[in-house]
């Protein structure tokens, strides 16, 4: 018997950042985190909370088509302590909070379709729209951890 997801509504709010966003392919978050945690280590910047994808495309679709075209609009920011300034690529900005749907995924990133689909459900049945690009974060390291215990926050931006 499949567990039924557990979906709920969460106040959010506004972190500053440190992020880069560029077009591409959603394989791409994987080279630009670690880019992000090389300018915030190496001058001891603080962590304020878990890395995140932003997704700025509106749907399943638009995503996947974006991704196959490389045109993705791929965002990936860590929170941070205080106001640090940026360079090149990575800017310095505040991530806007607000009323959220949230639910979790465990286990790889490539199979979390079932999980989107449900949040998805949820929002339409609770008569919601989504206001705002879907927040993935990051609550382990994949190099750490079996693929089976990898943890996804999602967050959706809803009115």
């Amino acid at each position: 018997m499949e567990k039924k997801q557990e979906i709920t509504l969460v106040e959010i709010p506004p972190q500053a950042v440190l992020g880069i966003r560029k077009k591409g392919h959603y394989p791409d978050i994987a080279v630009l985190l670690p880019k992000l945690f090389e300018y915030v280590f190496s001058r001891g910047i603080g962590i304020a909370g878990m890395p995140m994808f932003l997704c700025h495309e509106t749907g399943k679709e638009e995503a996947m088509a974006a991704n196959e075209a490389g045109t993705a609009d791929i965002e990936v920011a860590v929170p941070v302590i205080g106001n640090p300034e940026g360079s090149g690529d990575i800017r310095s900005y505040t991530v806007p909070g607000g009323k959220m749907a949230r639910t979790f995924h465990r286990g790889p990133y490539e199979a979390c379709e079932p999980t989107y689909l449900a949040l998805f459900a949820w929002i339409c049945e609770h008569n919601l729209r989504i206001s705002g690009p879907i927040r993935e974060l990051y609550h382990n390291d994949p190099n750490e951890v079996k693929p089976d215990e990898i943890l996804t926050e999602i967050l959706a931006p809803v009115e």
